[in-house]
Order: C-alpha cells, then sequence, then structure tokens
C-alpha cells in the first residue's frame, strides 16, 4: 500500500493529491476524499482562527499506525493524509483524507475511519481564537469518541 503523510502550514491542493494518489497506487477502482474546513463557529461568538500544535514525528507515526488499521480492516491501496497546523483562519481547509481501493464501499469505510481516528487519536493541540479576543484549549469532544468507538463494534 502506498501512504503519504504530511503535516504542513501550507495549504494543499486536492487536485494535485488526487492525482499523486493515482499515480502511486495499482489496481484502483474507487478514491474517496475528505476536506476538512476550519468551521467559522461552534458557538455564538464567531472564530477568528484556529491554532494547531503538534508533536514532530509522533504525530505522523499515530497517522500511520491509523492508516495501517485501515489497510488491515479493508483493501486500501494508497491513502493520502495531510494535515495543517498552525494559524488557520474560518474556511480554511486543514485535514485532507484520500483512501483508494478497488472497490468504492472499502474506501468510503475507510476514509470514515482514518478520519474518526484522526480526531481522537492523532495528537494535535487546537487553540480557538474568537472575534472578541477570547482565546481557549479546544477539549475532545464526546461525539467523536463515539465515533471512533463504533468502529470497535462493526467489522
Amino acid at each position: 500500500m502506498q501512504t503519504t503523510i504530511r503535516i504542513q502550514t501550507q495549504d494543499f491542493n486536492l487536485q494535485q493529491e488526487y492525482d499523486a494518489l493515482l499515480s502511486q497506487g495499482e489496481n484502483i477502482g474507487a478514491v474517496v476524499g475528505f476536506v476538512g474546513l476550519v468551521r467559522d463557529r461552534d458557538t455564538d461568538t464567531p472564530l477568528r482562527s484556529l491554532f494547531l500544535e503538534h508533536y514532530p514525528e509522533v504525530t505522523e507515526n499515530e497517522i500511520a499506525r491509523i492508516i495501517q488499521t485501515a489497510a488491515e480492516r479493508w483493501p486500501v491501496t494508497a491513502c493520502t493524509v495531510i494535515h495543517r497546523v498552525g494559524h488557520l483562519h474560518a474556511a480554511e481547509q486543514i485535514v485532507l483524507v484520500l483512501t483508494a481501493s478497488q472497490h468504492r464501499k472499502a474506501a468510503f469505510a475507510a476514509a470514515e475511519f482514518v478520519m474518526d481516528y484522526l480526531k481522537t487519536e492523532a495528537p494535535f493541540w487546537k487553540k480557538e481564537i474568537f472575534s472578541d479576543g477570547l482565546e481557549r484549549w479546544v477539549e475532545a469532544k464526546q461525539s467523536d469518541q463515539a465515533a471512533a468507538q463504533q468502529w470497535e463494534k462493526s467489522p
């Protein structure tokens, strides 16, 4: 399986990443992609920006483990995960997950699995900076934990 993992401050280009994935994978019948954006509000106060930190190498290793686990469950032929760090503004791209497989169901399931575990297992720390100047570190959401836990019950 071909795997690409990048943690970066700069934006990514979906088409370029899709083309790169196709050029490196074999026997691909489906590619599923997810692009996450910075929401402008989760509260009544608009978000000015989001600041993300991570531990280099530790984060990449955890993402590699998540992808490997997905590949053990579904016939994934290629996977790309790009996660941005640093200061990001509302509506900016923050994460990209592309999964390729011979069949669409495997590609869909693997992409959802990878994204659910990125939200709960990958070591990123997020600080919200609001338009009124207040700042707060983002706590883990129970809904994200529940999404990841559902994979423990399903094949």
